[in-house]
């Protein structure tokens, strides 16, 4: 582990630099001066030849020592901007790097303390965008994986129809499902890229996150009927009202019902409610529950449990949590079944 170094400004480098170099030149000025009114005020009045050249000659003097001044100061002035364009050409070398891909932190140690800030500042960045390109590879690896699986089914099925050694019928239904998951997967695809993408620009809105759920169970209501399912709200009937990116929100919630009606056998409980300083919203089934094995990866990309889809739907459910600083966690409630709960701080910026 390297030493910590006291760190100096570049501002009071420079500041130092110059005021020694002009302090050290208007004393030999001063100097200079007195001694040269000295010898005049001590001349003899009739040593006039000698009293008009040694003036002169005093002139020639300061005339020099400034020169040598102005030299001494152009000097130092050249070597402090060499010991400070070094370190940033070092910097922006590495900067460059980054642009090319090299994720790689550096062990810079640089005196002046904005220039190891901005180091500590590139290099944290590098850790990040390091994060965020190997999860982006991982994706689109899994991505890959899960298209593939649909569309050779499609292709399968397609075939058997055209060599006429499948029932058209029933390859269609086949197809016709394997289709709808192909178009729930893309969606959920785009929505993480959406999601994910660092540069996209959300836009916030006040909503009533009661009336939100309210609205969620009226949408999903004839899916609830088909599969004789009740929808139960609990919230204590006050409004919360909260500064978020609606269309996220509703996603995730969205998300979440989905796998409620999947699993539930009867009914369905939601709440909403805010607790000291932040707002809970709590999703619960009275299903079989979720796997033992299966609870600490249900918000992991592409991981699927018993009887899941695409492994896809939950992980958007985080994602969208983490958009707006808060969380997601899963377990089994009392009855069995499942229980989201979402946790949403009441203050701070998206």
């Amino acid at each position: 582990m390297r030493q910590t170094k006291k760190k100096i400004t570049i501002h009071r480098r420079i500041l130092v630099t110059f005021t020694a170099v002009l302090f050290v030149s208007f004393l030999l000025t001063g100097v200079m001066f007195n001694v040269t009114m000295s010898i005049i005020e001590n001349m003899d009045d009739n040593a006039t030849v000698l009293g008009r050249a040694v003036p002169q000659r005093a002139n020639l003097v300061l005339v020099v020592l400034i020169s040598a001044i102005f030299t001494i100061a152009v000097g130092a002035t050249y070597v402090l901007s060499n010991s400070i364009t070094r370190p940033i050409e070092k910097l922006r070398n590495f900067a460059m790097g980054i642009g090319k891909g090299e994720f790689v932190t550096n062990d810079y140690d640089f005196r002046e303390q904005e220039l190891e800030d901005l180091n500590n500042a590139l290099n944290t960045s590098i850790t990040q965008l390091g994060v965020y390109d190997n999860e982006q590879k991982t994706f689109f690896q899994n991505a890959s994986h899960e298209l593939r699986t649909p569309l050779m089914s499609i292709k399968c099925y397609a075939e058997g129809i055209l060599y006429e050694v499948m029932e058209p019928k029933a390859a269609s239904e086949t197809i016709l499902k394997e289709t709808d998951k192909l178009t729930d997967l893309v969606t959920d695809l785009l929505y993480i890229a959406r999601i994910d993408n660092i540069s996209t620009v959300y836009k916030k809105e006040t909503i009533d996150l009661v009336e939100l759920l309210q609205e969620r169970t009226r949408e999903l209501s004839a899916v609830a009927e088909k599969g004789r399912i009740q929808f139960i709200h609990n919230s204590k009937g006050e409004r919360v009202y909260y500064e978020c990116i609606a269309d996220l929100l509703t996603r995730g919630i969205d998300n979440v019902l989905s796998n409620a009606l999947r699993y539930a056998k009867s009914r369905i409980t939601l709440s909403c409610d805010k607790q000291e300083n932040h707002i809970v919203i709590t999703i619960s089934d009275d299903g079989s529950g979720i796997e033992p094995d299966v609870l600490p990866h249900v918000f992991e990309r592409f991981y699927k449990g018993k009887n899941g889809l695409t492994g896809v739907g939950l992980s958007i459910v985080k994602s969208i949590m983490e958009q707006h600083k808060g969380s997601v966690s899963a377990k089994n409630n009392e009855l069995g079944g499942a229980e989201f709960r979402f946790i949403l701080p009441i203050k701070g910026e998206l």
